[in-house]
């Protein structure tokens, strides 16, 4: 048992990751309840409807984030396999005719009459915890022979091929870079990468050949004024609220783009809002915890492998990977520096099933970093002392 004065006694749960979470689930909150008044009085009939709906989705999200918190890190790598089946089950059944939900083109839901459960954002979750079971288990062979590095990736490379049948290219992006992050991390090298990455360009390049709609975005987005007022329309009025925001922004609750201008004003183009409302200065800040909460997360998988608790380091890595990825490409998307792909801004966007996983992955990653802690700092000096000395 630890003793009374132990630092995990002192500090149940890990401070900055715990601050950087509130923090964002706050600017959610705030930024959801300002950028969807209007929507919510055309549709709704009511100005609050949305803002009261993204409080219960943060409630019921933070019951989800103390279930993964109160769950021991070793019971998810004893069904790692079971949550790659669940995966696909996901994923097959979406695409079944009456099952899955089409919106705006793409079918990616399945109707629970109380909530529609969005598959995809739940693979990502279960992709990293199967990936980091893997890992411990093939640790050699992922780390020596190239077809040791390719199964798991051919794994993940047929979920990727489910979610582009939604199609949901954002989902995919966000986790093979993850993926192909976590098994850079566990020490494979690079060479192995390198047919993959020259693989992935040509499938990209045969996608947007397959889909003309991608290659019209690619080509969008290079120039999106030339093309204002169709395929660069949303990208434009994005990067209209930046310019109106400045340094200090328009003050909260004063933005024009959210009166019909930006479509998905307060899902994908939320940091769109909140530049307008809050200036550089607020959305510096927001990128800010983004950046200190998931190089924390490496911080914590690190000394999880120090450690020896292979299993812990590599989720805590997926866990930071998850968010960062998906967050640098929502930024990305609403200041012009990527495509639009269609990604909510994790622990932040309006969305109910991503604010369940990004509950999730944080309850995770404390508890990983509460279990870490635990081990006597002698048995970790201990342990790294050994892996130096082999």
């Amino acid at each position: 048992m630890m003793a009374l004065g132990s630092p995990a006694m002192e500090y149940p749960l890990d401070r900055l990751v715990s601050a950087a979470a509130v923090m964002l689930l706050l600017f959610g909150v705030v930024m959801v309840g300002s950028a969807s008044t209007e929507v919510s009085a055309r549709i709704y009939g009511e100005p609050f409807h949305l803002a009261i709906r993204h409080a219960v989705y943060v409630f019921v999200s933070l019951a989800a984030g103390a279930f993964a918190l109160m769950l021991p890190t070793r019971s998810w790598q004893q069904i790692d396999w079971l949550l790659l089946l669940v995966s696909f089950a996901l994923l097959i059944a979406v695409l079944i005719p009456g099952v899955g939900r089409t919106v705006n083109g793409s079918t990616r839901w399945i109707s629970l009459g109380f909530f529609t459960l969005q598959g995809s954002e739940f693979v990502k979750l279960f992709s990293v915890v199967y990936i980091a079971g893997y890992l411990v288990r093939r640790k050699e062979d992922v780390r020596e022979t190239m077809l040791g590095f390719v199964k798991p990736l051919m794994l993940i490379g047929l979920l990727v091929l489910l979610l582009l049948e939604q199609p949901d290219f954002g989902a995919s992006v966000v986790i093979m870079a993850a993926v192909m992050g976590m098994i850079f991390l566990a020490g494979v090298p690079f060479k192995h990468f390198l047919p993959l990455i020259t693989g992935f360009v040509a499938l990209t390049f045969v996608i947007a050949r397959w889909q003309p709609y991608r290659l019209e975005r690619l080509t969008t987005f290079t120039d999106p004024w030339a093309h204002q007022f169709d395929g660069g329309y949303q990208l434009t009025q994005a990067l209209i609220a930046f310019g109106r925001g400045e340094w200090f922004g328009l003050g909260l609750g004063n933005s024009i783009q959210k009166l019909f201008f930006l479509p998905e004003a307060h899902t994908d183009f939320l940091f769109s809002i909140l530049a307008e409302e809050l200036g550089v200065f607020g959305a510096g800040l927001l990128i800010f915890v983004f950046f200190a909460l998931v190089i924390r997360a490496l911080i914590i998988g690190w000394r999880a492998q120090r450690a020896e608790m292979e299993f812990h380091g590599y989720l805590a890595y997926g866990i930071g990977l998850l968010l960062g990825i998906q967050a640098a490409i929502n930024i990305g998307v609403n200041i012009g520096l990527l495509p639009t792909k269609g990604l909510t801004l994790p622990l932040v966007s309006f969305g109910g099933n991503s604010l369940i996983v990004s509950c999730m992955l944080i309850g995770m990653l404390l508890r990983i970093e509460y279990e870490t802690r635990q081990l006597p700092i002698e048995q970790v000096q201990k342990k790294g002392g050994a892996k130096r000395g082999k």
